[in-house]
């Protein structure tokens, strides 16, 4: 649930929708979806009647019952001793309990500096290393000639 607001949508076990789900607040499914599910800034939790065919975007994802689709939270993945989940799960942190069935990859995403601040910002790479890095990949490919392509790098690096 979400600490802030306390908002929580809920689909319960005799509801099936078919299509695209999204939101701004915490989701828990006891029912049926199929389609996707984008909850980017919030938490998805399936319950243990759960049938769920999709995959899901969103800030956390428990799993007490069936997921059948790729998982790509922000933040954490639990998988809890009832869940039944086909299909690849990227996070930053996973917990999967003994006795869940998992089949597919899990690939832990590292945390990315600057991802929580406002209008998007981004934290780059130190011009130094990003203009070391970049003429001989431009130089190499024959079109521009080393020095062009310094230059090139430099003020492309000045405009973040």
């Amino acid at each position: 649930m979400d600490s802030k607001t306390g908002d929580l949508a809920r689909v319960g076990r005799s509801v099936i929708i078919k299509g695209d789900l999204s939101g701004s607040e915490d989701l828990l499914v006891d029912g049926t979806v199929e389609g996707s599910i984008e909850l980017p800034g919030n938490g998805l939790t399936i319950g243990p009647n759960g049938q769920v065919s999709a995959n899901v975007n969103a800030k956390t994802v428990v799993v007490h019952g069936k997921i059948d689709g790729n998982i790509r939270s922000s933040d954490r993945t639990e998988l809890r001793k009832s869940a039944v989940a086909a299909g690849d799960i990227f996070t930053q942190r996973i917990s999967i309990e003994d006795g869940a069935y998992f089949k597919g990859r899990v690939e832990i995403q590292q945390a990315v500096p600057g991802a929580n601040t406002p209008s998007g910002s981004r934290v780059e790479a130190k011009p130094e290393s990003k203009a070391n890095v970049t003429p001989p990949t431009v130089a190499s490919s024959g079109n521009v000639p080393a020095s062009a392509s310094e230059k090139t790098a430099v003020t492309d690096i000045k405009k973040f």
